[in-house]
């Protein structure tokens, strides 16, 4: 459903000679942030959040799902440690503990959310590995599903969108909602009871 010629879970690992334009984008904007405040960008962004509570999914002890407030796709989450570490190898046992935790419920949360299996698109930011020191690097994590308002409704980047600014039909609010309303155990180990037609 994402694009792929079969459709197939699976991972990849980018390792680029030159960082991505959108890593990039994030890159400068963080070195700004930190050398006009002292400390990161996504740091602060989460305390906003955390404060307001109105675009938070889930969390637990080191990790916050939420929908950002700039979010392009319906469904869009930011995952941003409690913590500021810049790579994934910075992160203790209970660190990786933790993900792998949060991870599980945002994938639940997204196959409940239409009781379907929910594609997505997802992927770790993390510091260039280029052995610079990047202090204004929070790891963060991406998620860009395409589904709108059910299991056969797609969004797809066309027109207006591709040529000058992206549209969201539900507010990120609306989304953080539905998302954090959605039971946080799997659908299909759910005994639903469906009233007969």
């Amino acid at each position: 459903m994402m694009g792929c010629s079969n459709p197939h879970p699976h991972g990849q690992i980018w390792a680029n000679e030159t960082l991505p334009n959108e890593l990039v984008k994030e890159l400068v904007a963080f070195k700004e942030y930190r050398q006009l405040h002292g400390t990161t960008l996504l740091r602060d962004y989460l305390e906003l959040e955390l404060e307001k509570q109105e675009r938070l999914v889930c969390a637990n002890g080191h990790f916050v799902l939420l929908v950002p407030f700039w979010a392009v796709w319906p469904f869009e989450t930011l995952l941003v440690g409690r913590r500021c570490v810049s790579a994934l190898g910075e992160l203790n046992d209970e660190g990786r503990t933790a993900l792998a935790g949060i991870l599980r419920q945002a994938t639940i949360r997204y196959d409940n959310l239409f009781r379907t299996s929910f594609p997505y698109t997802m992927g770790f930011h993390q510091r260039p590995t280029d052995g610079g020191d990047y202090p204004e690097f929070h790891l963060h994590a991406h998620f860009y599903p395409p589904l709108l308002r059910s299991a056969t409704i797609k969004k797809f980047m066309v027109g207006y969108e591709m040529l000058a600014m992206p549209q969201r039909d539900i507010t990120a609010e609306t989304a953080a909602q539905w998302l954090r309303d959605v039971p946080a155990r799997h659908y299909r180990d759910l005994q639903l009871h469906r009233p007969e037609a």
